[in-house]
Formats: C-alpha cells, sequence, structure tokens
C-alpha cells in the first residue's frame, strides 16, 4: 500500500511544476526549524525519541502550490536492552547485560505544499513527499563475553554465538521513504512567517532474518528495519 501510494505522489509532483508563480506570493522562500521527533511502531522499542533541525527551500509555483526541497537531521535518543551474555563461545551461564544504542535520522527530500488560502495571517498547509533516508546507529556496552543477537533496527543479527566487540560499533542504512502531513503558516511580516508542523514519515529498511539460537533451538527475533518517525516542528519562512 505505501509503494503505490509512493508511486502517486511522485506522479503529482511532477503534474504540479508546469505553473510559474504570481506576482503576489513570494516566489523563493527558506524554512528553518526545530522540535521533537518521536519514534513509533517496532522501532519504539529499540530506539529512543529525540530531535529535529530541519533547512529547506520553496519553490512557489502559485499562491497555492509550492515544491520544497528539503534536509532533516533527527537525533535518536539512548535506548537500553538487556541481552544475555556467555564466558565462553560455547555457552555457559547467562549473564543479563546491558546494551544501548542511539544515532540519528537524516533525509533529503522533495515535497508538493498546498496551501488554500493566503488571504488570511493564520494558513494552514498540508505536504506530501518522497526522499532518501539515512539512518546510523551507535551501539555500545560495558560487558565482555559472547552473545546471540538478531535486530533489525540496530542492523546487526548473528545467529550464533560472537564475541561482545562484533556487537558492538557504528551501522547505518539508507533507504528510501515518504512523508506527509500539515501546519499553520502564521505571518509576521511582508515576506516572514512562524509556522508550526506535524510530519509522518515512513522509510522501507532491510530486513534481517529469520535466524535460530544454536542454544535454545528458539526462533530470534528478526524482521524488516522499517521506520516510522512523526516529527513536531516550529520555524520560520522567509
Amino acid at each position: 500500500m505505501f509503494r503505490r501510494f509512493g508511486f502517486v505522489l511522485a506522479a503529482a509532483l511532477f503534474a504540479a511544476v508546469p505553473a510559474t508563480a504570481q506576482d503576489d506570493v513570494k516566489p523563493v522562500q527558506l524554512n528553518i526549524g526545530g522540535g521533537y521527533t518521536g519514534i513509533y511502531g517496532a522501532a519504539a522499542d529499540h530506539i529512543g525519541n529525540g530531535g529535529n533541525f530541519t533547512l529547506g527551500v520553496i519553490f512557489n509555483v502559485n499562491p497555492k502550490i509550492g515544491i520544497q526541497g528539503e534536509y532533516g537531521w533527527n537525533g535518536i535518543g539512548k535506548k537500553q536492552l538487556v541481552i544475555d551474555t556467555f564466558p565462553t563461545p560455547n555457552g555457559g551461564v547467562a549473564v543479563p547485560t546491558d546494551f544501548f544504542a542511539d544515532g540519528n535520522m537524516q533525509y533529503g527530500d522533495v515535497n508538493a505544499i498546498f496551501t488554500p488560502s493566503r488571504n488570511t495571517k493564520a494558513q494552514p498547509y498540508v505536504l506530501a513527499g518522497l526522499g532518501v533516508y539515512y539512518r546510523p546507529v551507535n551501539i555500545t556496552t560495558p560487558g565482555v563475553g559472547y552473545t546471540t543477537i538478531c535486530d533489525p533496527y540496530w542492523y546487526v543479527c548473528y545467529p550464533t554465538l560472537v564475541a561482545v566487540d562484533q556487537v558492538v560499533g557504528s551501522r547505518s542504512s539508507t533507504d528510501f521513504g515518504m512523508n506527509f502531513g500539515g501546519g499553520l503558516n502564521y505571518k509576521v511580516g511582508e515576506s516572514a512567517s512562524i509556522y508550526f508542523e506535524v510530519r509522518y514519515h515512513y522509510v522501507w529498511g532491510p530486513e534481517f532474518g529469520p535466524q535460530v539460537n544454536p542454544l535454545t533451538g528458539t526462533q530470534l527475533p528478526s524482521g524488516k528495519a522499517n521506520g516510522q518517525f512523526l516529527p513536531i516542528t516550529v520555524g520560520f519562512r522567509f
């Protein structure tokens, strides 16, 4: 369903381009903002919430339609998971050990912005677009020993016991995604405004597993590292 939506959205973006901007709308605007980013879906159990920063340029095709190119940075808060480690590569007595993951999510996207009316200071708008998302994750632990882990959101999957130093480190994934949302633009000058925006991002991530724990015979957690993010942003357009 999400992939079909993406193809339809791409067609809509190209269809919006031919018109020319009118005199009563500034043809090019910059936007800069920041705020809070929530993590949703299965990823919320593996990575934490954080903050965001966005920087973009908007080309106003006409008073109602604009095309935005944007860069976004979203910090990912530290998340703790407890994973069993063993004293030898052959097993032994399991020791529950703390593992931590943090990182960020960066993206570049192209969006279509629809503003129904510009006749008032408070101007609601909706937007949607497609982008490329880069998601690095850093994994740390104070523990030593051997462990078995398969965590799609940490981009790591070892079906056999491996040394902890093979699990810890930095990993990343670059994937396609989409976003849609809306906000309120409030004019504070001839060409300047403050905006409040809520946006939903969905990222198609790589797949890990399925794998079986050789010590217990149970299936390890596996799946796709699809991401769901909800940034809430306040910023300026000028």
